[in-house]
């Protein structure tokens, strides 16, 4: 039996993948603990096979910039040498997309990181320390995933999820972006633990997301049509030279398929199939009308 510990005890993605890997109670035992003070430092973590690092700080206001770096790279710092020192095997850190440095792109393993945002550059900093801290008997795993959606999940999923409710029309745009289902990255991370590997991933769905389809899929899963119009498409090109906002929503943004972690990965000699709901299906478990 693996036994896990997921830091970050309230956060989406370890909560999730806590659900998930709840359904092989004879395979795998699964604690959180919190980071938020300094009771962590007086746990111990022998026992454990794996740590799930999720903890992180994602919105800070302006004058607090500091805390990202606190939290998101030295905080993962003093985590992983801990769990290092006392034999934990593998460490798997949750990055972000953001490092590249830009809203659109096809990004393949030869695309350069260049972080802008402070969140982005914590995470970056922290990717750095923990590949310094990766050896034959202490696997670190890194993590980038794209959007990540599911459920009752925070961030732009829902905000587009709100627009595509409330309008009753959206421009027909023939863009690309790599998404992730929650399940999907839960079970991904799952045949991670199994396989007790590190190095950089990139998992995503088999397919690539049209905007407009995933506004028609998140309306048809209430029951709603919405309107797809050309004729709107003048202000979306005009809002993607000059609004990065609107190059998050309409923009191309893809990891090439075939990264580390991709569809049809390798790992340890096989491949792997993590995609447990296609992407039409987890429109509807995400909307909640199964």
């Amino acid at each position: 039996m693996k036994k896990i510990l997921i830091t970050g005890a309230n956060g989406y993605i370890g909560t999730s993948f806590g659900r998930w890997v709840s359904q092989y109670p004879d395979k795998y035992s699964v604690d959180t603990i919190s980071l938020r003070d300094n009771c962590w430092r007086e746990i111990s973590f022998e026992g454990y096979d794996v740590i799930l690092h999720t903890a992180a700080v994602v919105h800070v206001k302006e004058n607090d910039i500091n805390e990202y770096f606190k939290i998101n790279r030295d905080l993962t710092t003093d985590v992983v040498k801990k769990a290092k020192q006392e034999g934990v095997k593998q460490f798997i850190f949750l990055s972000t997309m953001g490092v590249y440095g830009t809203e659109t792109g096809y990004i393949t393993k030869e695309t350069v990181s260049i972080p802008k945002t402070p969140y982005a550059l914590s995470k970056y900093e922290a990717e750095q320390i923990l590949i310094e801290m990766n050896t034959n008997d202490f696997n670190v795993a890194i993590l980038r995933p794209p959007i990540v959606y599911g459920k009752d999940c925070p961030g732009n999923y829902t905000r587009l999820a709100t627009l595509a409710l409330r309008l009753p029309c959206f421009p027909i745009i023939d863009n690309e972006r790599s998404m992730i289902y929650i399940d999907n990255l839960s079970e991904f991370i799952r045949l991670l633990i199994d396989s007790c590997v590190g190095g950089m991933y990139f998992p995503q769905n088999k397919e690539y997301v049209k905007t407009t389809e995933l506004v028609r899929l998140i309306a048809r899963a209430h029951n709603k049509e919405i309107k797809v119009l050309k004729i709107l498409n003048w202000s979306i090109a005009i809002g993607l030279k000059l609004s990065g906002t609107v190059r998050k929503v309409f923009g191309s943004f893809v990891y090439d398929k075939g990264m580390s972690g991709g569809p049809g990965t390798l790992m340890n000699g096989e491949y792997i199939d993590y995609e447990t709901v296609s992407f039409r299906e987890s429109i509807i478990c995400t909307e909640g009308r199964e």
